[in-house]
């Protein structure tokens, strides 16, 4: 008898584990709210059911405060998710539990008339370029690790997360979350970095302008002022003051921070995936360098030949060809990565 009512006990929590009510979004996710004094943690998990257990597969997106669902006005609202629609959803579900955490101070479902032409939550349809002040003060890097470390302390907790790998990966700016959440978690067991720059951001700025100036589209004395007004931005952003009267500059000086130190302290498994005609990842190439110096053996790099930061391909005259997509080859062979 004991045996029996212990057996029908364990049977009803993995009903509650399993069969509550979840807030399931256009029967594609299942939204999660983690609420604090100051802020509300949104994210999505990529299924409408939880009833396989699963390591977690959380993925950093890029910048801007997108929403990850969109309401038109007549149309089937539709999803954004971080840019994981490019991917093969499919193939990650097969393994992993796809979570993706909402912008900060960023709704996750966003009328249409709030979207600017970049699909970024304008409060004021009539003003596109000013986005939330409240988001404009939240968009620093530790915030995004500090938000993302809670959602995985949460989703450790839950009965449907397998603990056996934590992968962690992120595109552009998410790279460099995904590598402040690896560096500072000991529960991640890989790393994917797609699109990175591994000396900041500010300094593509400043490469751009070289570039600019060797094709002859300005000249070196134009090139050599926008540098200098580079530099002097980079000081505003570590002046207090300034940084008062323009939170804005928050952004450039925390996601300037160069990634590659960071990089080199961590021991997990870490797999590097870019674009050679990607600007922000120019300097991945210099990346082996730096591991075979300090005698790591932990980095997997693929280089993408001919790809944009998107992974899409460039036509002769240089512009991206968004009908000739990649980014499924790429998630693809990261994913068949963490599974060896």
């Amino acid at each position: 008898m004991k045996t029996l009512k212990a057996t029908l006990f364990l049977l009803f929590f993995i009903h509650l584990g399993f069969g509550q009510k979840r807030d399931v979004i256009n029967d594609q996710a299942i939204q999660f709210s983690i609420k604090q004094k100051k802020d509300t943690i949104h994210f999505i998990l990529i299924d409408t059911k939880l009833d396989e257990i699963k390591p977690v597969f959380l993925f950093c997106q890029g910048s801007l405060p997108m929403p990850l669902f969109v309401k038109p006005a007549k149309e089937s609202m539709w999803m954004i998710g971080g840019g994981i629609t490019n991917f093969d959803l499919n193939e990650i579900k097969k393994n992993y539990h796809l979570i993706v955490i909402s912008m900060p101070k960023t709704p996750v479902i966003v009328d249409e008339k709030h979207l600017n032409k970049s699909y970024c939550y304008i409060p004021n349809e009539n003003e596109p370029d000013e986005f939330d002040k409240d988001y404009v003060q939240a968009d620093f890097l530790e915030n995004y690790e500090a938000r993302a470390q809670k959602v995985l302390q949460f989703l450790r907790k839950q009965k449907w997360v397998d603990h056996s790998k934590l992968i962690v990966a992120g595109h552009s700016q998410g790279s460099k979350v995904a590598t402040l959440i690896a560096l500072n978690n000991k529960k991640v067991t890989h790393l994917g970095l797609f699109g990175a720059n591994p000396f900041g951001r500010i300094d593509q700025n400043i490469r751009t302008y070289r570039k600019e100036a060797e094709r002859k589209e300005i000249t070196w004395q134009q090139a050599n002022e926008d540098i200098e007004k580079t530099y002097q931005m980079y000081r505003d952003a570590y002046d207090n003051e300034t940084l008062r009267k323009d939170p804005n500059l928050l952004s450039w000086k925390s996601f300037s921070r160069p990634l590659v130190n960071d990089w080199l302290q961590i021991k997990i498994p870490t797999y590097l995936a870019y674009g050679t005609n990607d600007i922000a990842a120019d300097l991945c190439d210099l990346v082996p360098l730096f591991y075979i110096q300090n005698a790591k053996d932990n980095l997997t790099y693929k280089r993408y030949l001919d790809l944009e930061h998107n992974f899409f391909e460039i036509n002769a005259d240089g512009t991206t060809n968004y009908e000739k997509a990649h980014w499924q080859e790429v998630m693809n062979e990261f994913i068949k990565w963490t599974k060896k």
